[in-house]
């Protein structure tokens, strides 16, 4: 097996599994942990994968997308804090934008239960979870196509509706966040509601997990610069999120 046959079967089984281990794949290739380690580092250089002490997971591309599922499996406790910490940054909004993904479902469910606030989402499970919670939150479902791994609405019936309000304060996702090429996603379709949802709030806050800083997908839909907070984990260097914060936000790790 050549080396590009060799990382070829890296990929799709990190893709299959969600992750792979330097150890397994050592055995199941049949060549040296240090090979693996080598093809790890060239993928890594190709956006492919992102290396883990002693494996790697897979980098969401324009021909791959995690499902809604994988990710609640997945860097949960730091999700978690994330999440906390993103919802403390409410304010006086009273109009929320909700986007789809673990993450952002997380943060509505910290939102506070003791006053009264219209969330708008295009996630199934986010409105799901805030209409069985006992609050005072108003939940507005945005119609469209549901895509079935994330169980979100996309398509123009979900941007129409966007365009018709004036939303306090976004709370959005990407599958990338580079300072670069900004905040990137996989599918056009998906990218166009969030690019709604950006446009239709007054303002905009990014939540999301160390590994998605520096990772671009196939569709740019926002600007760092477009966002008054990045919320993140205490796993992004703190010169790195410095570099971020010269483009406009501040960014708060947890």
């Amino acid at each position: 097996m050549s080396a590009e046959e060799r990382q070829r079967e890296i990929v799709r089984a990190a893709r299959r599994a969600g992750s792979v281990d330097v150890t397994t794949l050592a055995l199941q290739l049949g060549v040296a942990k240090e090979t693996v380690r080598r093809d790890l580092r060239a993928l890594e250089d190709h956006g492919l994968v992102r290396r883990t002490h002693g494996g790697a997971y897979p980098v969401e591309s324009a021909g791959f997308e995690t499902t809604l599922a994988y990710r609640t499996t997945m860097h949960v406790p730091e999700k978690r804090r994330i999440a906390a910490a993103a919802a403390d940054l409410l304010g006086d909004a009273e109009t929320v934008f909700i986007d789809e993904g673990f993450t952002p479902q997380l943060i509505a469910e910290a939102l506070p239960a003791d006053r009264p606030l219209t969330v708008l989402t295009a996630s199934l499970a986010t409105a799901s979870a805030l209409a069985e919670g006992e609050n005072d939150t108003s939940v507005l479902l945005l119609g469209g196509r549901v895509r079935r791994g994330t169980l979100a609405t996309v398509d123009h019936w979900t941007t129409r509706m966007l365009s018709g309000f004036v939303i306090d304060l976004a709370y959005i996702g990407a599958n990338g966040i580079s300072r670069e090429y900004g905040l990137t996603t996989p599918d056009p379709a998906v990218g166009e509601v969030k690019a709604a949802a950006v446009r239709a709030a007054r303002r905009h806050v990014f939540a999301g997990i160390h590994s998605k800083f520096g990772a671009v997908s196939f569709c740019r839909f926002a600007h760092v610069s477009d966002f008054e907070a990045i919320v993140t984990d205490s796993q992004l260097p703190a010169p790195e999120a410095h570099r971020y914060s010269l483009q406009g936000p501040q960014v708060i790790r947890v």
